[in-house]
């Protein structure tokens, strides 16, 4: 993949790679800035479930604009047609290899805590639920400036359904009460 061109976007290293996709450095060749591409793997882009919790991804994502929280660019597909997202590159590392450097100050944890609470409440403030919140998806920079990463996830309150089902919002029930979709 390294090498490679994927629309504006040149391919240049490999960050990461997760149970929805690899994780590449890229430069945009139009704006000449280096973004992340995540792409999904053939295999899973195979499955229109898959493509939609992608897309759910990016949109949750795009729906905020903070400086908690990961930029979205763009999404699209690759000539062989998977699905990607390019978003803000963000040197530095995730929260879970930053805590095992050394033992960090109360001050600092409370610094880090707020930054995140910070980012969790702007996205809930507009109806995005991320449900995945874990140091794996908490970036760090050199400054301890945080970014929440990785809304695979996330759920929109406002327009989202009940779980994966495809049931409408008039089809979600109230507390103690069993779907429709799911008696029998």
């Amino acid at each position: 993949m390294i090498g490679t061109t994927i629309t504006h976007y040149q391919i240049t290293a490999k960050l990461g790679q997760g149970g929805m996709g690899a994780v590449y450095r890229a430069t945009d060749t139009k704006l000449d800035r280096e973004v992340a591409i995540k792409i999904l793997p053939p295999k899973i882009a195979d499955s229109p479930q898959r493509r939609k919790r992608f897309l759910r991804e990016a949109k949750a994502a795009a729906a905020l604009n903070h400086p908690h929280v990961c930029t979205i660019y763009e999404v699209g597909e690759t000539e062989g047609g998977q699905p990607f997202i390019a978003m803000e590159y963000l040197p530095g590392q995730t929260l879970e290899s930053f805590a095992k450097q050394k033992p960090l100050e109360n001050e600092a944890l409370v610094d880090l805590a707020i930054q995140i609470a910070d980012a969790l409440d702007a996205a809930h403030q507009a109806g995005v639920v991320h449900r995945d919140i874990k140091p794996a998806n908490i970036h760090v920079d050199a400054q301890s400036r945080i970014k929440v990463l990785d809304f695979g996830l996330a759920k929109r309150t406002d327009t989202e359904v009940a779980g994966d089902t495809g049931a409408t919002t008039e089809e979600q029930t109230e507390p103690g009460k069993v779907p429709p979709f799911l008696s029998s």
